[in-house]
């Protein structure tokens, strides 16, 4: 009984997490009639509104330059992202690397391209406090409030409590308190309001904060930066036929030089430019955000997630 109820829970969770229409096959023309499917983790602040504009352009460009046409939608959660691709209900997803890890793994992503930016396809993972707080470094952050985003995250999660655990601090023994936001917006705007002490969000995200006004940089510091990570990518349903994978590999390499297309239209995570999209970026790449995955052992995720449900 208390796996069938165990079942059912697990159901009626996935189902209203998702908010997805279940389509019942994939897609495999991409005409008007039956767009391509594309599920995006929730990176702006968990708005739908804010991930589609982050993303929106660089698909109508590829729309423009193939004649193929996508449906955008916004999962509630990096895990739903996961599991909508893994449930059929998305041939294109937006992920995480640490996300893209998960539904690699289990066989139901296989990578379509990653931003490129300067030559470069990685970005950094941080932890900020305010400007004025006793905080320098990351031995300074044991004993603290801190805010992490979403727990399948690999920039607001995975890589901050990779640093810590290699300083020596273990989050849920050693920090004061700590609040799970969902999102790197929310977790900024946490350390801003002075709910936390210490921030965990990606720079991009930070980097985006600034722009918008959302923050002034003067009043924040860096306590930590994490080392490269790749760039988060965009997926392909490992069961889109394969016809369809070459199309979509072939737009994205060259959508930043297809006619009609602008830089502008050129966008990557967080909705910044960037120079173009590299669809030959090699699988070996994410094994760093694997082996970061690996130290959070399922044990150590229970402790987080008991701790920061204390109040």
């Amino acid at each position: 009984m208390k796996k069938l109820l165990a079942l059912a829970a697990a159901a009626v969770s996935l189902a209203a997490v998702l908010a997805l229409p279940a389509a019942a096959q994939t897609v495999a023309d991409g005409s008007r009639e039956h767009p391509l499917r594309v599920l995006l983790i929730p990176a702006d602040g968990g708005t739908e509104s804010g991930t589609k504009a982050d993303y929106a352009p660089v698909f109508n460009a590829v729309s423009r330059a193939t004649g193929l046409n996508f449906d955008l939608k916004v999962g509630q959660s990096y895990g739903a992202v996961v599991e909508g691709m893994c449930n059929q209900l998305a041939d294109i997803a937006f992920f995480g690397p640490v996300s893209y890890v998960q539904a690699h793994k289990r066989g139901c992503a296989q990578l379509l391209a990653v931003g490129v930016e300067k030559g470069a396809s990685v970005y950094y993972a941080g932890m900020f406090a305010k400007a004025d707080a006793p905080i320098a470094t990351i031995a300074d952050v044991k004993g603290r409030r801190v805010a992490f985003g979403d727990v399948n995250s690999a920039s607001s999660f995975t890589f901050q409590v990779a640093m810590l655990l290699d300083a020596g601090i273990d989050p849920a023994r050693d920090l004061a308190a700590i609040r799970m936001t969902g999102s790197h917006a929310s977790s900024l705007a946490a350390l801003v309001q002075g709910q936390v002490d210490v921030a965990s969000l990606s720079f991009d995200s930070y980097e985006k904060a600034v722009k918008q006004g959302a923050v002034d940089p003067k009043t924040i510091k860096v306590v930590a930066r994490s080392m490269a990570i790749p760039y988060p990518p965009l997926a392909l349903n490992a069961r889109l036929p394969e016809a369809m994978k070459t199309r979509l590999k072939e737009a994205f390499q060259t959508v930043n030089k297809a006619p009609g297309v602008t830089p502008e239209m050129i966008r990557g995570y967080g909705g910044a430019r960037i120079d173009g999209y590299d669809t030959r970026f090699s699988e070996d790449e994410f094994n760093v955000a694997a082996e970061k995955l690996g130290l959070l052992t399922d044990d150590l995720k229970g402790r987080i997630l008991a701790k920061a449900a204390e109040r």
